[in-house]
């Protein structure tokens, strides 16, 4: 599933064909993905302008001009794609209609946005704008990973007394959002913590440490326009390249890549996922 540097890449793929645009027409061709689509959305979308795009953890936010907000969750294998040329500087065609293509906005620009998900987990939903953090895939969220109000000493209330592996205690997006398997197997490495140790036990130094590797990694994969393992693409339909920069992820029994550790990379199962870590040089 898309995780935080994913949906930030594929928000800012979408921002120059939506933000300030008008939806010249929306199209919704099947009732539901993973949960219903609300009642008469093509008609709520349609004439609307795109006021503002944002992300929330691992959704997209469109702010409308309706006063109303879409909703947008890639799932496991959503895909928001663009084209025709908004800005005026090619041509290009907008490709034939594809079984999976459940929404499709026509923006007055000339830009097509096609939201593809075979799999149909992802899901959309307008709700008002006003409020709209009591949504309720929203309600409960943690702080931003990248937002001032994750720092030291909040990580280290959230993780004090928790028995849980440190590994599980961040993928808990109640206490920070955003965060997936991927980037918590890499920021651990980086911070050199094991990610079986008991979160309430790791010292505050380490947590200050923790802090800005989780930052760093987020950033590095975001520039890298995230990480293509199976289903992501971009919005111009390119692969992202971090997966090419994993340290420990998806490399089991492969040598660990910090200077001058002889270890090798390990895999163990945590609440049904993978962890892989070196257990030389992360304790």
């Amino acid at each position: 599933m898309p995780e935080l540097p994913e949906v930030e890449t594929v928000r800012r793929g979408l921002e120059p064909a939506m933000s300030g645009q008008v939806i010249a027409r929306a199209r919704v061709n099947r009732p539901d993905l993973r949960w219903p689509f609300p009642p008469r959305m093509a008609e709520r979308l349609t004439g609307q302008t795109v006021l503002r795009l944002r992300r929330r953890s691992k959704y997209i936010l469109a702010d409308l001009s309706s006063d109303e907000t879409l909703l947008i969750h890639l799932g496991m294998s959503g895909r928001m794609l663009i084209s025709g040329d908004p800005l005026g500087q090619f041509v290009h065609n907008h490709p034939a209609p594809e079984k999976h293509d459940h929404v499709v906005l026509d923006m007055a620009n000339g830009a097509r946005i096609t939201f593809n998900d075979p799999r149909r987990f992802g899901a959309m939903d307008l709700m008002p704008t006003s409020g709209a953090e009591a949504h309720p895939l929203l309600s409960k969220l943690g702080p931003e990973p990248l937002g001032n109000s994750f720092d030291e000493t909040y990580l280290v209330a959230a993780l004090k007394g928790r028995n849980t592996p440190v590994k599980s205690a961040l993928l808990d997006q109640r206490i920070v959002a955003g965060l997936g398997n991927i980037y918590v197997c890499e920021a651990l490495f980086r911070a050199g913590i094991s990610p079986m140790r008991r979160a309430g036990r790791i010292a505050r130094t380490r947590v200050a440490i923790l802090v800005p590797v989780i930052r760093v990694v987020l950033q590095d994969a975001i520039e890298a326009g995230g990480s293509s393992l199976r289903d992501f693409r971009q919005t111009d339909g390119e692969l992202g390249y971090f997966q090419h920069r994993f340290d420990v992820y998806d490399r089991e029994s492969q040598p660990c890549r910090r200077d001058g550790c002889t270890g090798t990379i390990r895999r163990v199962v945590q609440s049904g996922r993978s962890s892989f870590y070196c257990a030389s040089c992360q304790r």
